[in-house]
């Protein structure tokens, strides 16, 4: 086990190496060149699951760009850091690089076939998962994200029912639930607030901390908090993120509700059972509110 590990990234695979580490017992410093780890999400739920991780003591420093990487005396890492301020020098015995992957289609010589690739190295498919050869299809990882073990899954079923049913599904307009399995698990589904706001949507949104949930007051597990976008103009869900301790669990049902195109009033209304996570949807509900 590492006396102190170093992990480059604070995407899904640095925090979750990186809280498992520290709970063996190692010290953790996670070096993250953004502003704030787990990039695509809103500011103040990345904040809430590196508040709940800093309180199990482990590090971060973020806009941090490593510029340089040497072995030093007994197998020790030193890392030269490039920070707002100037540069600092970071020590670990072990070094996790989680920092994305690439794909490894340069291998394949897909270009004698003539399939098209982008820029990354990603096959390019349409929504139906069709490369630009008739005939030859993608799934999967090598076609870009999201990269999901549940995704590859799911473009599976949409090339088995295309290629062998005879059906024409696509991946347009497709509902994508996540989860990062830290601990506090961070559940996700649709689009985030800053995304909407990008694509122009006026909104609605609800936000409640998990400590006004009962069952997890009861668990002592208060750490995170849910969040709820809507559409203002027809009160459909757009997208939520649920830090909780069974957060990927509990943003399924809201991800159900998308798939069934129906207003998120309609689980203001419904009837939860008690103590359950799940029952701080009804007080979420309750806090959705137009925004500006």
């Amino acid at each position: 086990m590492p006396e102190h590990l170093i992990v480059l990234g604070g995407g899904y695979i640095g925090l979750e190496f990186g809280q498992m580490f520290r709970r063996f017992g190692s010290r953790v410093t996670i070096v993250h060149r953004g502003d704030q780890i787990v990039s695509r999400e809103d500011g103040e739920v990345a904040g809430a699951l590196q508040k709940a991780l800093e309180a199990e003591e482990v590090e971060f420093l973020l806009e941090a760009e490593t510029k340089k990487v040497v072995k030093g005396a007994g197998g020790e890492y030193v890392l030269t850091v490039q920070r707002p301020g100037g540069a600092v020098t970071v020590r670990g015995s072990a070094l996790l690089v989680a920092t994305g992957r690439a794909p490894n289609t340069p291998g394949l010589a897909l270009d004698a076939a003539g399939v098209e690739t982008d820029a990354g190295g990603y096959v390019k498919v349409n929504g139906r998962l069709e490369t630009s050869v008739a005939g030859i299809w993608a799934l999967g990882d090598c076609k870009g994200g999201p990269a999901f073990t549940h995704i590859s899954y799911n473009d599976f079923q949409i090339v088995y029912a295309n290629l062998i049913e005879g059906k024409n599904l696509t991946t347009d307009g497709r509902i994508v639930p996540y989860s990062v399995f830290t601990d506090p698990q961070l559940g996700g589904v649709g689009i985030t607030e800053k995304e909407a706001r990008k694509k122009g949507y006026r909104l609605k949104i609800g936000k409640i901390p998990m400590g006004w949930v009962a069952r997890a007051i009861e668990r002592d597990e208060t750490a995170g908090m849910m969040k709820l976008v809507v559409d203002a103009s027809n009160d459909r869900i757009l997208g939520a993120s649920i830090l909780a301790t069974e957060g990927g669990e509990l943003v399924q049902i809201l991800g159900t509700l998308m798939l069934a195109d129906r207003p998120y009033t309609l689980l203001k209304g419904a009837i939860y059972i008690h103590p359950t996570l799940a029952e701080g949807l009804w007080t979420l509900m309750e806090n959705v509110a137009p925004v500006d």
